[in-house]
């Protein structure tokens, strides 16, 4: 035995495999703890805020997630891929994290011009007053102001793998966040007032940020035009596949919001808290596979096979999650109140549309770092065909019916990305733009 450890420990891969599985065992302790605090949070607005203002609540975070990825446009695609290839050039680094955030700016503005309305309108359409309309349209912009730089900000010491240093900050957000929902949830439970609490400290947080990429990046240097342009072919080779899936990937709320009742719109919102089980495990992927895959030399066999080793990750985690749902659905619905408590089915549903959103979305993202994307056309085309045909099969405007179309939507989605993603893999000879 102390032989075969001997054998072990003189390995030339033991000491990388050490450090590397020092690290996953603090990401995913750190996380757990950052998705436990979220959760938390997440439960006490469920139990405490009437479910028409849950509906509300739904209904604008749904919309600040698609503004935030309107406003991204495939920005941070982008320089994920310029940076994977100079990150250990402070200047270059900050030539290009500068240029990114003069575009997301731009982007900002135009995407306000349109988005603002249509939250309005959907919001008065579920009766929500004027007043309470606009409150909650002002209360969103402390979180959307954050989020301008926060993905940008948090790619370089991604790659230089100052994980620390990032969830740190996150746990200090994740806490201010927890602390004013509890002082506030309990006398005015309101979205506007939950929206802010929520918000606030991610500003705090945005700023502790640029301190943390200060020590990789020079944050001295301007937008350069070059850079700029190469940035816009990523964003423009993706920038339709994002304007459709950032409306089509919360279709759920979209159609619930139009067709359906608050009721619906809050329940949706409710069984959606789960997901965090899903969001603790693509973070822990995001900050630790991703950043590593976009670095990796231009191997073939080497990246196929990293690849595969994420897909079974993938799949492990996914078939562990609808184990738990299927054994534990009454215990997982107690969690959420007395209003939720008959919706066992529809948990299950939207757990394996998320578990299978997470292997699509996670697949995307790992052969994106490497500067490859599916055409949009293609992909826009596909989609709106499967919104037909679920159409004439289910009545979208009831839960069931659109967690179903939900499903299908993943299903297909899973398969063109694999098609083009073992393509790219097998037969593309440059792995890298």
């Amino acid at each position: 035995m102390i032989r075969a450890l001997d054998k072990i420990k003189q390995h030339k891969h033991y000491d990388k495999s050490l450090n590397i599985l020092k690290l996953i065992s603090l990401v995913g302790s750190t996380e757990i703890l950052l998705k436990g605090i979220g959760f938390i949070s997440g439960i006490l607005i469920v139990r405490f805020l009437p479910v028409h203002e849950y509906a509300f609540y739904t209904l604008a975070n749904t919309m600040l997630g698609t503004l935030i990825v309107l406003t991204d446009g495939g920005i941070s695609n982008g320089i994920m891929s310029l940076s994977g290839k100079v990150w250990q050039d402070p200047k270059k680094l900050g030539v290009i994290l500068a240029t990114g955030l003069d575009l997301r700016k731009k982007f900002a503005f135009v995407t306000l011009l349109i988005a603002v309305p249509i939250i309005f309108y959907l919001l008065m359409l579920n009766k929500a007053s004027w007043l309470t309309a606009v409150l909650i349209l002002l209360s969103l912009i402390p979180a959307f102001y954050a989020d301008l730089s926060d993905s940008l900000l948090e790619i370089t010491p991604k790659l230089h793998q100052d994980i620390a240093s990032l969830q740190k900050n996150q746990l200090i957000v994740g806490l201010g966040r927890l602390a004013l929902t509890v002082f506030t949830i309990f006398i005015f439970p309101w979205t506007f007032i939950i929206l802010l609490a929520s918000g606030l400290p991610r500003v705090y947080g945005n700023l502790k940020l640029k301190k943390i990429n200060a020590k990789f990046v020079d944050t001295n240097q301007k937008s350069d035009p070059l850079i700029r342009k190469e940035i816009l072919k990523v964003v423009a080779r993706i920038l339709p596949n994002i304007i459709f899936f950032a409306f089509s990937g919360q279709i759920v709320i979209w159609i619930l919001s139009v067709f359906g009742n608050a009721n619906e719109l809050a329940s949706i919102g409710a069984l959606g808290r789960f997901s965090i089980l899903i969001g603790l495990f693509s973070s822990v992927l995001a900050t630790l596979f991703i950043p590593r895959f976009s670095r990796l030399e231009n191997n073939k066999s080497k990246i196929r096979k990293v690849f595969l080793i994420f897909q079974l990750i993938l799949f492990l985690f996914s078939g562990f999650v609808m184990l738990i749902v299927f054994l534990f659905p009454t215990q997982m619905l107690w969690i959420l109140g007395a209003s939720y408590s008959g919706l066992s089915s529809e948990l299950f549903l939207i757990l394996l549309s998320n578990c299978i959103g997470l292997i699509t979305s996670m697949t995307g993202n790992l052969i994106g770092s490497r500067g490859h994307f599916l055409n949009p056309i293609f992909v826009i085309g596909m989609n709106l065909c499967t919104v037909v045909t679920s159409f004439f099969i289910w009545d979208l405007s009831t839960l069931q019916g659109i967690l179903y179309y939900s499903i299908l939507y993943q299903c297909v989605s899973l398969i063109v990305n694999y098609g083009f993603s073992f393509y790219k893999l097998s037969f593309n000879t440059k792995l890298h733009i």
